[in-house]
């Protein structure tokens, strides 16, 4: 049933795309779609990388699932159109994979070193002509680097540019989410440069009194939604109120509450980390890790913080303290800790992790959204997503 309904997920898709854009033409996948479909499961490995939307719901009798099934219809309807079948489907999907293998990210899925084996992944397989039928009207050039990526991942072990393996605050072994020729990067970047960081600074007190009113929701019997997002947040004293979780809303969420801040949160191209709200408690702080993800920038503004501005986060070599009101904006691919050294005082912070809109252009983060919508999707089709796992 799992792999059932994968396929008419992919099918679904690549039939949705291709009626919507006639005429599109590019050119041959050696390997059939309609084959990788019926390939029970989708992949040994639940993530992209070295270590990693919708569930499916039940189709109604006659709908596609029956199709692929070769089930017969409820009721003959009288039609002047040709009746579909199942080989006229796989005609599509071997026709559609074959326009995809010429194109950049075709040739990125067949440079992997277990494409064409039985441990190959057939995600990855499938995507070039996914990503075909879902952008016809991109050119190649455009998605040179989202193939970057691809053979960075299907590839750990090809180098990484200098800028990380000459860096030692950028441990090249924690890398597992690349994107090639991003460009320079520092610790920190300057706040100025994004409308996001503008916009939180300028609507400060709103948003502090949104926390406090989610605070008092709680308070006053509602859901208690800190949570730790890993063991280590938890260990370390640091809790979270997750708004938006792998770059989605969370159900049932008070968002009428907090208006402001989702709104300004929506701004921004979400990635497959968390946005939301951070508790750090007196005497207590994050030890010093990496992220490992260069297509992503973490942005944090001091909701609370303890008197003396006594909480600091170290990004590299650099240590900046939270100010109430004001944001910080730095890179995650740098090892860093945080600290809060006051006694009796918590601090909170506005956080959210997005797509790096300094370096990615428009159709790069567009293109890598809708491979990280359809890979938590067939996650969760096998049953593999779990809380708190991240995509990436």
């Amino acid at each position: 049933i799992i792999y059932i309904s994968l396929v008419a997920l992919v099918v679904a898709v690549i039939v949705a795309s291709h009626r919507s854009c006639h005429g599109f033409v590019r050119q041959p996948v050696s390997r059939s779609l309609a084959h990788l479909a019926a390939k029970k499961g989708f992949g040994s490995s639940g993530s992209f990388g070295a270590s990693p939307k919708r569930s499916g719901k039940k189709n109604k009798k006659g709908g596609l699932r029956d199709a692929l099934n070769d089930a017969p219809s409820k009721k003959k309807q009288v039609s002047a159109n040709k009746p579909f079948v199942k080989s006229e489907q796989d005609a599509l999907l071997e026709s559609l994979a074959a326009a995809s293998s010429k194109t950049c990210i075709g040739q990125a899925v067949a440079s992997s070193p277990l494409a064409g084996s039985p441990d190959a992944d057939p995600f990855w397989e499938l995507m070039p002509s996914l990503i075909s039928s879902r952008f016809p009207n991109v050119a190649d050039e455009q998605l040179t680097r989202v193939a970057g990526f691809i053979r960075h991942t299907l590839d750990p072990n090809l180098p990484l540019e200098d800028e990380i393996i000459n860096n030692p605050h950028r441990p090249q072994d924690e890398i597992h989410a690349y994107m090639p020729s991003l460009g320079r990067t520092e610790p920190f970047r300057d706040p100025s440069q994004l409308e996001l960081c503008r916009l939180m600074s300028e609507n400060y007190e709103t948003i502090k009194d949104e926390f406090n009113a989610l605070v008092q929701d709680i308070e006053n019997g509602g859901k208690d939604r800190f949570q730790s997002v890993t063991s280590m947040n938890y260990e370390s004293g640091w809790k979270t109120l997750v708004l938006f979780y792998n770059g989605h809303r969370i159900p049932d969420f008070p968002y009428h509450l907090c208006p402001t801040t989702t709104k300004i949160l929506e701004t921004v191209p979400l990635a497959g980390r968390i946005a939301g709200f951070n508790r750090q408690q007196p005497r207590s702080g994050i030890p010093l890790h990496t992220d490992g993800n260069n297509m992503w920038l973490t942005c944090q503004m001091g909701i609370k913080v303890p008197e003396g501005e006594a909480a600091y986060i170290r990004v590299g070599p650099e240590t900046r303290r939270w100010k109430e009101g004001e944001c910080l904006l730095y890179d995650t691919t740098y090892e860093h800790e945080t600290f809060n050294e006051h006694e009796t005082q918590e601090r909170v912070v506005l956080h959210v992790d997005f797509f790096n809109t300094l370096a990615m252009t428009p159709i790069e983060i567009e293109v890598l959204q809708y491979i990280y919508q359809l890979r938590e999707e067939f996650m969760k089709a096998e049953g593999v997503a779990k809380v708190g796992a991240q995509i990436l």
